[in-house]
């Protein structure tokens, strides 16, 4: 494993820590142009999620104005009522995409697999740096806020549900990430820079208490406006 890539697993709590737990769970509060956008401006907004640790799942509940929730694997989402009955199910959900625009609105399984890979992706970093077929390499440092931070390139696998993949993790001089740069290809490739606020200390684990998502210009610098996404997490729990 190279150097960055060590030291921000190790400043995240470490692998051997991380692969303790099986299931995260934690407390959504959502918000943000893209969800009036897609025409979900309140389906997510206040909502609790859980992520399988080990392989690609999630859940999110309540699906307003509904108590359901959602199953989300890479092949297949799936909305169901509290005692399991499927309401919508959608197969093989990224190619349900093709030509979608910023603009385009989700069906609830469309928003599920989007929710569903975002947050696997984002709660597993940079453990997720482990997973098999997953490469990172080093390039040049960027300067923001007041520092230099060091940047990995990750290549993910087609095994992997995410953004795109070609990705850029920011890693401050402490190794907790600051940035995360993609391009989101199932709405039209529009490049985005997520940055994360302050970590908490969960278990011995360290995780970002939200994040805010920005259009990420030609020159790499982030539009100051509109907030794409954004997201507080609270009431985490590892299991």
């Amino acid at each position: 494993m190279h150097d960055l890539q060590q030291q921000v697993i190790e400043a995240h709590g470490g692998l051997e820590r991380f692969r303790r737990f099986s299931v995260l769970t934690a407390r959504l509060h959502q918000f943000g142009i893209l969800w009036d956008l897609k025409g979900k401006p309140d389906v997510l907004a206040h909502a609790n999620v859980r992520v399988d640790l080990r392989k690609e799942e999630v859940s999110h509940w309540p699906f307003h104005p509904t108590a359901n929730r959602s199953r989300f694997t890479p092949d297949e989402v799936s909305i169901e009522t509290p005692d399991g009955a499927v309401v919508e199910r959608l197969e093989q959900p990224r190619a349900s995409f093709a030509g979608f625009a910023m603009e385009t609105h989700w069906s609830n399984p469309q928003l599920a697999y989007f929710a569903g890979y975002t947050m696997w992706t984002y709660l597993t970093s940079p453990f997720i740096l482990a997973q098999p077929g997953v490469v990172a390499e080093e390039i040049a440092p960027w300067s923001e806020k007041g520092e230099v931070w060091r940047r990995l390139r990750v290549s993910f696998p087609a095994t992997i549900a995410t953004h795109s993949r070609e990705q850029t993790l920011y890693v401050g001089p402490d190794g907790l990430i600051r940035r995360h740069d993609y391009e989101v290809e199932i709405q039209g490739n529009n490049a985005a820079a997520r940055y994360l606020l302050p970590h908490v200390d969960v278990e011995g684990i360290l995780l970002p208490s939200g994040f805010r998502v920005f259009p990420r210009q030609p020159d790499n610098t982030p539009a100051p406006e509109p907030l794409i996404v954004g997201v507080d997490i609270t009431d985490y729990r590892l299991a």
